[in-house]
């Protein structure tokens, strides 16, 4: 699912120096980090890393789509949290690939309706929508 160029409404611009062992930041300076690989990819796991952020990412970008969902199907969402696992690891291929695994806390409503509603936020969200068969994304209610 891809958007027109002049669909765009706003564009986030990121640089990374040095890869996975130095610094990310934005043009706007909002964000600026030190990134190192973690500990059990080898590295020093002093900074954040790619999968920390894209978590973040995801859970947020979550969040929103489920905030939508909820006002279209007048169910209350307040309290409710989104969390991202991001897994890394080696392909068969002899490369890297990623999975995640969502989970939401949405404690005002019944199991039932949460996970309705989580499931109708991963047809919103657009990472959702961006990762959709590249890598496995797996929802769950708690």
């Amino acid at each position: 699912m891809s958007i027109q160029p002049v669909d765009v409404a706003y564009t986030a611009v990121a640089t990374a120096e040095n890869g996975r062992d130095g610094r990310v930041a934005s043009d706007d300076g909002k964000l600026d980090v030190v990134v190192n690989p973690p500990r059990e990819l080898g590295g020093s796991g002093a900074g954040t890393n790619p999968e920390q952020l894209f978590a973040a990412g995801f859970s947020a970008c979550f969040q929103g789509a489920l905030g939508v969902v909820a006002r279209q199907e007048k169910a209350d969402i307040s309290g409710s949290t989104v969390t991202a696992e991001v897994g890394i690891g080696k392909t068969p291929e002899g490369g890297f690939g990623l999975k995640v695994a969502l989970s939401a806390h949405i404690p005002n409503v019944d199991e039932a309706t949460a996970l309705a509603l989580v499931e109708k936020a991963h047809q919103v969200c657009p990472y959702s929508n961006a990762t959709r068969g590249n890598i496995e994304v797996t929802l769950s209610v708690r």
